[in-house]
């Protein structure tokens, strides 16, 4: 999709803004890394909304601002104060000690939190990332209370631009997805899961995409950080994959799961 084309649905969103009255809460905390800019500067980087490079996901937070959602940052652990004004919680990407230097791993006390903001009807998205680049052991610790273990492994990994290793068909009339027919996703981690979770997407028999109920809230899982700009920004992949509209299409699902919780 071309930038001329994301244009035009972004007015188009701002005419009826779904999530007017929401927000979505990027997590900055188990997330957390940093670079030297050119300039020698220490700067915030990875999967962060205001970062207009390959690795960020500015486009995704454009979406949301068309949507009408109010997007927010968390920099600290979660607790139900923090996230008492929050409706949609987006987790990315845990760190490992290669990435920073005193990573903040996921503990039983903060899973309690998450968890229970849940259940009382918040909207938990989870991207996690492959083998190579992203922490598990403790992370598992929150998604294994929703039924989603994430498995580290590193599925779809694409050779140069043979991108079509990465290709992954929707079916039509997805819960989730219900407006694309083909996205992409490299290097990602499978997924085991148990009640309450169920696959939304799989590949064959290896789960790939995962929902879970849990009181009134809703969780979607699955094993890449995916809507990075490098992917949806049009540039890099060929027309017909629709990873621009799979973003659309997740955060209208989040939107419709935060507006129905009573």
């Amino acid at each position: 999709m071309s930038i001329l084309a994301m244009g035009l649905l972004t007015s188009t969103f701002a005419q009826s803004p779904s999530g007017k009255g929401l927000t979505v809460t990027l997590d900055y905390y188990y997330n957390h890394e940093f670079k030297k800019d050119k300039a020698g500067n220490t700067i915030r980087w990875h999967y962060i909304w205001d970062e207009q490079e390959n690795g960020g996901f500015s486009l995704w937070g454009h979406i949301f601002d068309s949507l009408g959602v109010k997007r927010d940052t968390l920099a600290v652990a979660p607790t139900k104060a923090n996230l008492r004004n929050t409706n949609i919680y987006i987790m990315v990407d845990p760190d490992t000690e290669q990435e920073t230097a005193h990573p903040n791993y996921m503990n039983d006390r903060d899973a309690n939190e998450i968890y229970n903001w849940v259940k009382a009807g918040g909207v938990l998205i989870l991207l996690e990332n492959d083998s190579l680049n992203a922490e598990f052991d403790h992370f598992n610790k929150l998604s294994e209370r929703f039924g989603i273990h994430f498995n580290g492994d590193s599925r779809n990994r694409v050779q140069g631009k043979h991108y079509e290793q990465g290709a992954f068909m929707i079916p039509a009339n997805h819960e989730v997805f219900p407006s694309v027919q083909k996205i992409y996703i490299k290097e990602i981690s499978s997924l085991t899961l148990k009640a309450p979770a169920r696959a939304v997407y799989k590949d064959g028999d290896i789960a790939i995409m995962a929902v879970a109920k849990v009181g009134k809230g809703a969780v979607f899982a699955v094993g890449d950080p995916w809507f990075y700009n490098e992917y949806v920004d049009g540039k890099r992949l060929t027309p017909d994959y629709q990873n621009y509209q799979a973003a659309i299409d997740l955060s209208n699902w989040a939107i419709k799961q935060a507006k129905g919780k009573k």
